[in-house]
């Protein structure tokens, strides 16, 4: 069996990528890298559970190889993402938009931070709703890449060929995207819900970067609030049709 990286070699690793020698900075760049081992690692998982699956391997077999009670393991990896029915079209093309930065990055998963790059690209001329939020934050792209590659940094899954699996704190995410429409009484998931659910789990590299940049769960959604607000009211100075 190939071994994985050592004890020492993620030591050395930590204190190679940190940009000092402090030890708070260590621990800051350690933070970093074990979330970022978590990421991989979930999405590691979650493919080799899914070729079982494809297999006609039993959600018992797959517990037992996992160590783990057949509801843990069905709990954890039987949940797909949501339905993409409802979501707008620069929604869907949000997630598309993410698994391309996955690609251009290198990487071989969707993840929480290529979901909040790709709610900088407008679907269309007219930017989406999170676009707009973002922008007026004062975030960019750039910012955020440069910002999601302290997080991510070393030991990234390399594979880009095929379908790209969404990892399981993104399926979260999408799913918290769902509740969000569905506390505001909408019925289309856009990307105001999508960049709503980013915060979802503030343990994510998206929340984190976002956080890093002074953009909380509660201004953003004010922020959206108003935009809407501004919308409807124009709609009705115009009139129907």
């Amino acid at each position: 069996m190939t071994p994985g990286p050592s004890l020492q070699e993620l030591i050395a690793a930590v204190r190679a990528d940190a940009p000092g020698d402090d030890a708070l900075e260590h621990l800051a760049q350690a933070s970093r890298t074990v979330a970022e081992l978590e990421e991989v690692g979930d999405s590691l998982l979650g493919h080799f559970v899914d070729e079982c699956r494809r297999s006609g391997r039993t959600w018992s077999e797959i517990s037992g190889a996992l160590g783990v009670s057949k509801q843990a393991a069905h709990k954890r990896f039987s949940e797909a993402a949501p339905a993409f029915e409802r979501f707008t079209p620069r929604a869907r093309a949000v997630l598309q938009g993410a698994a391309d930065r996955s690609r251009a990055l290198g990487h071989g998963y969707v993840g929480t931070e290529h979901l909040l790059l790709a709610l900088f690209e407008p679907a269309e001329p007219v930017e989406g709703l999170a676009a707009q939020v973002l922008s007026e934050a004062g975030l960019t792209r750039a910012a955020c890449e440069a910002q999601v590659m302290t997080y991510v940094t070393s030991f990234t899954a390399r594979s880009t060929a095929g379908e790209l699996p969404f990892t399981p704190r993104a399926i979260e995410i999408l799913r918290a995207a769902v509740e969000e429409a569905l506390r505001l009484g909408h019925n289309y998931i856009g990307t105001e819900h999508l960049l709503l659910g980013l915060f979802r789990d503030p343990d994510c590299v998206a929340a984190k970067v976002l956080n890093d940049f002074g953009l909380t769960y509660d201004d953003a959604k004010g922020r959206i609030s108003a935009k809407l607000a501004e919308y409807v009211k124009a709609k009705r100075v115009v009139g129907p049709g």
